[in-house]
C-alpha cells in the first residue's frame, strides 16, 4: 500500500551524515561520505525521499547525451515494501525526462530479488551483465544491467 505524505528534495552536503545512516543500515558494502559529497559537488541528481519530515531514501542519479543511469537508490529497512521505492523510481523517471533523457540504465546484484522485482514493475527490463561488477564477502558479484526506455511525457511532446 502507498501511503501518502512522500516527497523529495535535492541532497545537500548537509545531507550527507543522514543519508550515510540509510546506506549503510541496507548495504553491506555502502557507498562512502566522499562519494556522496563527490556526486553532489559534480552535478549529479541528487535526492532525498522524505515521509513527512523524516529522510527514508536517496537516490544519485546521472543524466548526460540522453542517457540517465541510477548509480544509487536505497530506501530505509523499516520503510521498504511499502510502494515508497516504486514512487520514488517514478519521480527520478520525470526527472530524467525533464532533461532530455530517452534511456534509464541501472545496474543491480543478482542476489537483490526485492530491487529486480521492484525494477520490473516499474518497466526495466534486463539487457545484460556485468562481471565482476561488486564486491563481495568471496570476492566479486556481476550485476545484471537493466534498462527502460523513457517516453517523452505529455508535457515534453512538442505540438
Amino acid at each position: 500500500m502507498i501511503e501518502s505524505g512522500l516527497w523529495f528534495r535535492r541532497m545537500t552536503l548537509s545531507d550527507v551524515v543522514r543519508v550515510m545512516k540509510i546506506e549503510s543500515e541496507v548495504y553491506e558494502f555502502p557507498w562512502t561520505e566522499r562519494i556522496f559529497s563527490d556526486c553532489i559537488r559534480v552535478g549529479y541528481q541528487c535526492w532525498l525521499a522524505l515521509l513527512e519530515a523524516e529522510v527514508i531514501g536517496h537516490a544519485v542519479i546521472s543524466v548526460t547525451a540522453g542517457e540517465s543511469h541510477i548509480l544509487n537508490l536505497s530506501i530505509a529497512l523499516q520503510h521498504q515494501r511499502r510502494g515508497f521505492g516504486s514512487q520514488f523510481i517514478e519521480f527520478l523517471v520525470e526527472e530524467a525526462r525533464a532533461r532530455n533523457a530517452e534511456t534509464m540504465l541501472l545496474e543491480v546484484r543478482p542476489s537483490n530479488i526485492a530491487a529486480i522485482n521492484c525494477y520490473n514493475a516499474a518497466g526495466f527490463n534486463e539487457i545484460g551483465s556485468r562481471k565482476d561488477y561488486y564486491p563481495a564477502n568471496d570476492g566479486r558479484e556481476d550485476a545484471l544491467l537493466f534498462a527502460r526506455h523513457l517516453t517523452p511525457s505529455i508535457d515534453s511532446k512538442s505540438g
